[in-house]
């Protein structure tokens, strides 16, 4: 193929002419560059993207978007966008959903689309609150945490994305944190690559109802000591100064510092995201401080046949076999009479 042919897109191609409208400070203002820089790097042109959201802060994103744009009803982006892939194929498909929008109300649609693995980017923005009905709990909300809807203070539990994908047999799922921008495109850029249904947790900071919800992780001085940013085939290595890993203690992680009781960076775990086997994967991505870092990056990543693939392919497969070519062969195929 002559490289010169291909068209070469910029995150400027991806703008819209509207005004963005988020909150100054709003974590998705990040998020939204870093879509737009990825959407470019992908070389997918504008008019084969097609962007769908539910309900809630983030799921203004499809206005921001130069594409096609879906602004559904709250909980169903999910299977908007699973009948988007499945009608059209040839799109590059994005979810973008929050955390009440899509494990709340929506909640079914998503385990649902990822058991399928439809092949569909989905965004899951995780700021633990609803934002644009004004600060009640979600799903995520940490228990005890005093909002809105909760003035003593929540006494649920709240899910964990990982679980619920993983739970679902999800074939893909990443981490991000919005102030961490190279990480942040290094994982959507591989999530938009991945053949099947891509569920990236994007932790996103919400300035008016949770402020401060991951500052403890956002802070630049500290960062680097509490994330630890995973890429497949690579030592899982972390610290300002990259002197601390991962290592396995019996069946569990441990942090260990790299030069301290003999360990050496050959006995730092290497990570492996296309292990079809998730046992691992599923710790590194429940894995929360203050004793562990907060696993960013691309956590799994494994090769599965997708929904709108297997659906494709079944047509193809049944018409082949079909004497039935044409719609008067559909006519003459039927019981006919005269009157």
């Amino acid at each position: 193929m002559d490289t010169s042919l291909i068209q070469q897109y910029t995150a400027k191609d991806f703008k819209s002419d509207q005004y963005v409208r988020w909150c100054p400070g709003c974590g998705d203002y990040a998020v939204l560059n870093t879509v737009q820089k990825v959407m470019a790097e992908l070389g997918v042109p504008p008019h084969e993207t097609a962007v769908i959201s539910g309900i809630g802060c983030s799921s203004r994103l499809p206005y921001y978007i130069s594409g096609y744009g879906f602004h559904t009803i709250h909980g169903r982006g999910a299977a908007v966008a699973t009948g988007v892939k499945v009608a059209n194929p040839k799109l590059t498909v994005w979810q973008i959903t929050g955390d009440g929008d899509c494990l709340a109300i929506g909640g079914n649609h998503f385990i649902h689309s990822v058991r399928r693995n439809v092949d569909i980017n989905v965004l899951l923005f995780n700021n633990q609150i609803y934002g644009l009905t004004k600060g009640q709990y979600s799903p995520t909300t940490k228990k005890g945490y005093v909002t809105k809807s909760s003035p003593f203070g929540t006494v649920e539990r709240p899910f964990r994305p990982a679980e619920l994908t993983f739970g679902a047999r999800g074939t893909f799922f990443g981490r991000l944190l919005d102030v961490d921008l190279k990480s942040s495109q290094m994982t959507l850029l591989a999530a938009a690559k991945h053949k099947g249904t891509s569920v990236v947790e994007t932790l996103v900071n919400c300035v008016i109802f949770n402020d401060g919800a991951h500052s403890w992780l956002s802070e630049k001085e500290t960062r680097y000591d509490r994330v630890i940013i995973l890429e497949h085939g690579k030592p899982m290595i972390f610290g300002k100064n990259n002197d601390k890993g991962l290592v396995l203690d019996g069946f569990n992680l441990k942090v260990v510092t790299i030069g301290e009781n003999g360990i050496t960076a050959s006995d730092i775990l290497v990570h492996d995201a296309h292990c079809d086997d998730f046992t691992l994967q599923m710790k590194l991505a429940l894995m929360e401080g203050p004793d562990f870092p907060i696993a960013l990056g691309v956590i799994r990543d494994v090769e599965a046949e997708s929904y709108d693939e297997a659906v494709v392919n079944q047509i193809a497969e049944i018409q082949a076999k079909s004497k039935i070519k044409t719609f008067d062969d559909l006519i003459d195929s039927c019981e006919q009479w005269d009157m």
